[in-house]
């Protein structure tokens, strides 16, 4: 791998650290950039699992020291998705990604639908909405099924978890991303011990690109506080619109 490769790659890591802090979705940035250095698919998910690592986990100190976290989903659901998120990059050489990709395409334009026609949306929170029953699906999604996702694909995973905490739970947008912080963390966490054991991870590519996530994770998570929900959610529009053209492209063409 040359020299202008790795720039590329820390520059795209730079990059994806800022977006997963902001809304997650950095993998949008990090996955294809592996791809185009002559990494495989494979190896390009796994490596992609050891910087965004790093990055997630330094954006989630931030958050915990500037905003209220919100322990009773963070950590439950972490240590879920710690597990599942281990399942799911187990099972990534039995089932078949491609199959996941239209679901997950519409989705993606359902969230950009609902955030766009509902401008308040996110914005402030909705503490009513709160109840035992909202707080175990909220739980049992994020630590489960977002989790079990984000192993065997991972594309969109913050987002996912992002949209998950505002619409279940009522959270506004900053409190929603400190705490798919913790999750995103847990989810790398489990998937990374698999692709680790399996041998598919580049070491010496993933610190290095570990580093630039780190100190985009940190310039993103102290704006999206700084700036508040508002921005969050204008973010949120863009990276949604992103994965839908990502994913479209390689479904359809």
């Amino acid at each position: 791998m040359g020299a202008g490769e790795v720039a590329v790659l820390l520059v795209a890591a730079l990059a994806a650290g800022w977006v997963d802090a902001v809304v997650g979705g950095g993998g949008l940035l990090q996955l294809p950039a592996l791809l185009l250095a002559g990494v495989s698919p494979v190896q390009a998910v796994a490596t992609n699992k050891s910087a965004a690592i790093f990055g997630t986990a330094s954006a989630a100190v931030t958050y915990a020291r500037n905003t209220k976290l919100d322990r009773a989903v963070a950590v439950p659901s972490g240590v879920l998705a710690v597990a599942f998120a281990g399942l799911g990059a187990a099972s990534a050489a039995m089932l078949e990604a491609g199959v996941l990709k239209p679901l997950v395409l519409v989705v993606l334009l359902g969230v950009a639908v609902f955030v766009t026609v509902r401008p308040a949306f996110g914005v402030v929170p909705h503490p009513h909405l709160r109840t035992r029953a909202r707080l175990a699906a909220a739980v049992a999604l994020a630590g489960v099924v977002i989790a079990f996702y984000d192993g065997i694909l991972g594309p969109g995973t913050g987002t996912f978890l992002l949209i998950a905490f505002t619409s279940v739970l009522g959270m506004d947008f900053v409190n929603a991303s400190a705490t798919a912080k913790i999750l995103n963390t847990g989810t790398n966490l489990g998937a990374l011990l698999v692709f680790s054991a399996q041998g598919h991870v580049l070491w010496g590519i993933g610190l290095g690109m570990a580093v630039c996530n780190i100190a985009g994770a940190q310039l993103g998570a102290r704006m999206a506080l700084k700036r508040g929900s508002g921005f969050v959610r204008i973010v949120l529009l863009c990276v949604v619109t992103g994965l839908v053209l990502k994913l479209g492209y390689d479904q359809f063409l």
